[in-house]
């Protein structure tokens, strides 16, 4: 009996054996299957996965290039600073116990919202970002918190800085966090402020400590950016800056915009626009105030149109500065439309009619040259098509075709309206009659310059066409000359040193529904100085001034100024009266 109960419970010793053995065997093959699955079958994902988690790889730049203005004063300049991330992940059990205390110290040195730290520093995340651009002090308080190895990590980077604030802020436009250009010649010329990149790997260990994959013992530097110098004259810029601001200011406009450009080379020399930004802190302000509305933004230019319509109707034969027009007396219909000007003229001479700005002789001019010689003319001034000046969202402006337009439309266009134009290229176009009759390229950058002060490239002078001969551009300045003496509508642009050509401007403004509105209009000054010999041409535009709306109330005081003020720092003397020199520079400049 003994013996084969014995026997029995061997044998079921042996069965609970066997099926144990089984059951681990089985569970060694689970678990070697799932090796089998995790190394061959995921094992680029896992790889990857770790290497995420381990690995960084991050672009290296160098220091974006400074813009200077053509004095080589910095307008734009990089700066390094610190910024600070956090990676979650690493904080240990003993730490996070206490993290309510480290979320209230990081928010106070940070002055930050203690809700998002407390999110951060709980995120099962990798790495966040807690302050990009830190302070210096606020760098060394972090330091002081007592986070363990490696939870916070202090990376070097380059802020972008404007030292003048808000001086040509549109023009520039600003730089992003990442360093990389978003509006403005920041975003034109990202590729040359931009030094070339280098890609760097880190890995961290178990501890947070980091250490360089680069195969390289001592992996090359990025490069910096090269400089770029501009043609803006900083203190040009502050003069027509100001002027502008007092302008639309006084007059309780919208907005307003004034370039001055030297016609000999087609630099130019301020380009501004009002309201005004900071670009250190362009979050602050609605997008539409960073935009650079001089080349962006088209508008009716109003009667500055009947200078080139008179530069068209000269150059076709047709006309001459003493060819009289009948004008109606203040009223003239074209089949149902009513044409009136301000005044009441009977017979006007050419020079007249653009001294005195008379809508209806406009309308007669235009009549006699055709549709099609006006639209030649005012295309090749460069109405219709961008100027190709370096600045980000240039507009074409528009001028339709000549088989497209009514009689109505002929004469609107012959004073300006029908036609829209934007600041860079009416400042264009009028110093192609300032210098000759040559239409020049506008340009902002003067050169681009290398780390190490070499010159990169230069930019010369580029002549686009001849548009009207010689002596039909001095007929036109003779002409612009008398607006601005006694009786025309720009005397209040006289300037007492120097004889002044310029042509007022004021245009109704287009309503909601497309019709002109009553109440609303922008008013224009444009001109040159001195006469004989220009050295500058300046726009003034201001957007739905009150008090008064006429171009020579409101823009042609705020061009003396700027005119006045820029030829005193310039030294011009107002004795230089050589025309010669004129044709002469013009013909060394671009060869024509």
């Amino acid at each position: 009996m003994r013996y084969g109960k014995k026997q029995t419970d061997d044998k079921k010793i042996k069965r609970r054996i066997v099926l144990v053995g089984v059951i681990f065997t089985f569970l060694y093959l689970i678990i070697a299957a799932r090796v089998v699955h995790l190394q061959v079958f995921q094992r680029d994902f896992l790889a990857d996965k770790a290497s995420r988690e381990y690995k960084k790889t991050y672009v290296d730049t160098g220091k974006r290039g400074t813009i200077y203005d053509r004095n080589k004063t910095e307008m734009a300049v990089s700066i390094d600073t610190v910024s600070i991330g956090v990676h979650p992940r690493l904080i240990q059990e003993t730490s996070k116990r206490k993290i309510s205390d480290k979320t209230a110290a990081i928010a106070e040195v940070l002055n930050a919202d203690y809700n998002d730290i407390l999110r951060k520093l709980s995120a099962d995340k990798t790495f966040l970002w807690l302050k990009r651009d830190a302070t210096p002090a606020e760098e060394a308080a972090m330091k002081k918190l007592g986070f363990d190895r490696g939870v916070l990590e202090f990376i070097p980077e380059r802020k972008r800085v404007y030292p003048n604030r808000t001086l040509a802020a549109q023009l520039f436009g600003f730089s992003g966090i990442d360093g990389n250009g978003l509006e403005g010649l920041e975003y034109a010329c990202d590729n040359i402020l931009k030094g070339p990149s280098v890609q760097r790997t880190m890995v961290r260990d178990a501890i947070g400590g980091g250490f360089s994959t680069d195969h390289q013992a001592d992996p090359p530097a990025a490069s910096d950016g090269n400089n770029i110098v501009l043609t803006i004259d900083s203190t040009i810029q502050c003069i027509t800056e100001t002027v502008l601001a007092d302008t639309v200011r006084s007059f309780d406009a919208i907005s307003g915009m004034a370039v001055v450009m030297a016609p000999h080379t087609g630099e130019v020399l301020a380009m501004a626009n009002y309201p005004f930004f900071n670009p250190n802190t362009f979050g602050r302000y609605n997008e539409s105030v960073w935009r650079n509305r001089v080349v962006t933004d088209s508008f009716e230019p109003g009667s500055t149109m009947k200078v080139f319509l008179a530069a068209g109707a000269i150059e076709s034969g047709l006309c001459k500065p003493g060819t009289i027009f009948f004008c109606e007396q203040g009223a003239y219909r074209i089949h149902s439309h009513q044409i009136h000007d301000a005044h009441s003229y009977g017979w006007l001479s050419l020079r007249q009619i653009v001294k005195y700005s008379s809508n209806i002789g406009a309308v007669k001019v235009s009549e006699m040259i055709g549709r099609q010689a006006l639209w030649e003319t005012l295309r090749g001034f460069g109405f219709g098509t961008k100027t190709g000046v370096r600045c980000p969202g240039e507009t074409n402006g528009i001028l339709s075709y000549y088989t497209r337009w009514t009689d109505i439309d002929t004469g609107s266009i012959a004073f300006g309206q029908g036609i829209s134009v934007s600041a860079i290229q009416l400042v264009t176009a009028l110093s192609a009659i300032a210098n000759g009759g040559v239409l020049l390229k506008p340009h902002v950058v003067k050169k681009v310059v290398a780390p190490d002060g070499g010159l990169v490239r230069k930019i010369d002078v580029e002549r686009v066409r001849r548009v009207i001969s010689v002596n039909t551009a001095r007929t036109i300045q003779s002409m612009m000359a008398g607006v601005t003496r006694e009786g025309g509508t720009g005397e209040r642009a006289a300037i007492e040193e120097y004889t002044v050509c310029g042509k007022t401007g004021t245009a109704q403004k287009l309503g909601e529904q497309g019709e002109y509105t009553d109440d609303e209009f922008i008013a224009s000054f444009m001109g040159f100085a001195p006469a004989a010999d220009p050295e500058i041409a300046v726009l003034v535009v201001v957007d739905a001034p009150q008090k008064s709306h006429y171009g020579g109330t409101v823009t042609a005081p705020a061009f003396r100024r700027i005119a006045s003020e820029t030829l005193n720092y310039l030294g011009v003397d107002p004795n230089h009266n050589n025309r010669d020199s004129l044709r002469v520079s013009i013909d060394k400049e671009v060869g024509g």
